[in-house]
């Protein structure tokens, strides 16, 4: 399991406080490779395995990750990867105009989601038979 930086976890329970968490029971499917992406995710509680490149390399993500990030690019933005729950997972759900403003609030978000992302790079470079053709942007 990739860690987040140590202040992560904290900077998502800020960001979650006052807001509706999205419940996922453990073994369901938050969204699929080739689905529309509109949303970030933050993981505030729970497990969730990315699976990428048709299960040819996975990552497990715990409290404090965040995964999605892809979507809040483009329009029209389609997931690379596959999430699901591992067990059950409470998750701060982050539209583009929810992300910006959480950014505003609490700058620090933004370097939390970088350092997430070159962690999850370099353990899925690192992964035995991993052969992915571009960056984990679920």
């Amino acid at each position: 399991m990739t860690s987040p930086s140590p202040g992560a976890l904290t900077t998502m329970r800020l960001l979650a406080q006052d807001r509706d968490l999205r419940t996922i029971a453990a073994g369901e499917v938050i969204f699929r490779a080739g689905e529309a992406g509109k949303s970030v995710f933050g993981i505030v509680d729970g497990e969730v395995r990315i699976d990428w490149a048709e299960g040819k390399a996975s990552e497990i993500l715990g409290p404090g990750s965040s995964f999605g990030v892809g979507a809040l690019v483009g329009a029209q933005h389609q997931r690379f990867g596959t999430a699901t729950a591992l067990r059950d997972t409470q998750l701060l759900e982050m539209n583009r105009e929810e992300f910006l403003f959480a950014l505003q609030e609490l700058p620090m978000f933004a370097l939390e989601m970088l350092h997430g992302l070159e962690e999850r790079l370099g353990h899925l470079n690192k992964s035995p038979g991993s052969d992915l053709s571009g960056p984990p942007q679920a």
